[in-house]
This record gives structure tokens, sequence and C-alpha cells, in this order.
């Protein structure tokens, strides 16, 4: 059995193949370009392999996950240039006549970080996943099932209170100004001061006022589902970072629901080396089996 795992995301594509045990056997990653030579590099990796028993597709967005809908499988309408209303899961599936599992790349790093964690503790039935890079994004899992029935969560536009010190700032979402994504994603901190996020000294004050409202999100959630945990990812999460997260949550929240030890209840991904989507994908391709089995 092998599974195919693409995590399509605006600046990359990272494709593997794992065995029936989900671990990784091949992988390869390469930059966004336009959907058809991005989409054909993807093809060409997966047709090395003499069989892939099915694919768990995780894919930036926003995409139509209603298999209702005529355009089910397709990037709609994306800040990401040439690539709204493509049919990826159409392409996908000219080439390779297998069970597919289409679903956001947020909502495969959740149902990775998930099943990790219902390894480690049988109790688990809930997780959420934000992820803090270029955008934001949100996928939650619910015993075993994702949030969201005609759509997935765009959890980045959520609205938040702006902190004292940053009401000036205007904020860098094109629909929205200052939503949470207009706010706290990785480049706003070069529109607030010029410098990239990674060369930001994290004593630096933006770095709490993004917590805060990083904060704020993690309450939204909270008192929205109450999951098991709540975790944090993405080039902007860094231990420091999460650490400063959790103090901002701890003075807003003021312990109104008690969640447990903060450092169990908002983490980092229990997956290494970024590996979140990638084994999720895996998963999701089993899962995509078992429903074509179902059907």
């Amino acid at each position: 059995m092998l599974y195919g795992s693409i995590e399509a995301g605006g600046t990359k594509f990272v494709c593997a193949v794992g065995d029936e045990n989900f671990n990784v056997i091949d992988q390869t990653q390469f930059p966004t370009t336009t959907p058809d030579e991005t989409l054909a590099r993807v093809i060409k990796y997966f047709k090395k392999f003499d069989h892939i028993d099915a694919f768990g597709i995780a894919s930036f967005g926003p995409i139509d996950v209603d298999k209702d809908s005529e355009t089910y499988g397709w990037i709609i309408k994306t800040p990401k240039k040439g690539w709204s209303n493509i049919d990826f899961l159409g392409k996908m599936k000219e080439n390779f006549d297998v069970p597919m599992y289409w679903t956001t790349d947020v909502n495969g790093s959740a149902y990775g970080e998930y099943i990790s964690a219902k390894k480690n503790d049988e109790s688990i039935k809930s997780v959420a996943y934000i992820t803090i890079g270029t955008g934001i994004g949100m996928g939650a899992v619910i015993n075993g099932e994702f949030l969201g029935v005609e759509g997935t969560p765009e959890f980045g536009h959520i609205k938040v209170k702006r902190h004292r010190d940053d009401l000036d700032f205007k904020g860098i979402c094109p629909w929205h100004g200052d939503c949470l994504e207009g706010v706290a994603s990785g480049p706003t901190f070069e529109a607030r001061n010029g410098v990239k996020g990674i060369d930001t000294p994290i004593v630096d004050p933006t770095w709490d006022i993004i917590a805060y409202y990083v904060a704020q999100a993690v309450i939204d959630l909270t008192v929205t589902f109450r999951p098991n945990k709540v975790i944090l990812g993405g080039g902007v999460c860094t231990p420091d970072f999460i650490a400063k997260v959790r103090a901002q949550f701890t003075l807003l929240f003021n312990n109104y629901i008690n969640v447990g030890s903060l450092e169990k209840y908002i983490t980092a991904p229990e997956i290494a080396h970024n590996g979140s989507a990638t084994f999720g994908d895996f998963v999701l391709a089993q899962k995509a089996i078992d429903e074509q089995k179902n059907d």
C-alpha cells in the first residue's frame, strides 16, 4: 500500500509517498509557480512510482469542499495570482484513478496532529490548529471530523480587539484591513516596521502586539467549541512566541474556563520537521479508501 500526500502551499508544494504505516519513504518539494507548471511537476513526481493507492491533498485556498458543487475540488477565489478557479482535483483524477481526499492545507496539519495526539492520549477528542505565516488559517477536528460542512473555516478573517499601541496600523488584509490575518500574519512585521519577522528580535514590542491578537483567537476557539488543545504552527510560531501567547491568554481570559496546563493546551506541533500535513494526508488517503468502500 502506497499513499500520496500533496501539501499545496502558496509558496511551495511538498509531495510525499508513504507506506502502509504512514511512514515517509520518498519526498520532494518545489516552488509554487503557475498552475500548469506546478501541477505538471506534481503529476510527474507521482508517476515515478508503480502505483499510488490513494491521495490526501491539502491545498491553500479558499477551496471548494462541497461534493455536490459543480466546482468541488477547485481552488476558487484566491489572492494567489493565477490560481483562481483551478480544477486541482480534476487534474489529479485525469491522471490517477484512485480515491482522493480533498481538504485545506491547515486541515491536513490539524488531522495529522489530531491522530498523533490521540496516540499519546486516548482522551483527546478535538484539536484546533492555527497556522500563522504568510496568511492565517485554522483547521479543527472534532471526534475525527472536520469543522465545516458547506465550506471550510476562514478563521483568519475574524475580527479582533485592537491593541492600544497598534491603533495606527490599518492592517494588510485586502478585504477587511484589520482582521486577524490583517494584523497578525507574518507580513505585518514588515508592513509595520520595514523589518521581516525573522529579523525582528523577540524583545521587540511587535511580538507582544501580535501575541495579544493570537491569544484572542485562542480564546474565541476555547469558548466556541472547547477543544482539548490548540496547536500553533507556521513560520511565526517560535517557542518564544508561543510563550508570549500563553501569557496574553492568561491575562485576557482570566481563568474563565479551566483549560488545564497551558503548556499542554497551547502547544507547538507534536510532529517534527513540519510533517503534520504530510502525516495527516497519508491518514486521510486511507480515509478516502474507506469512504469509497462504504459508498
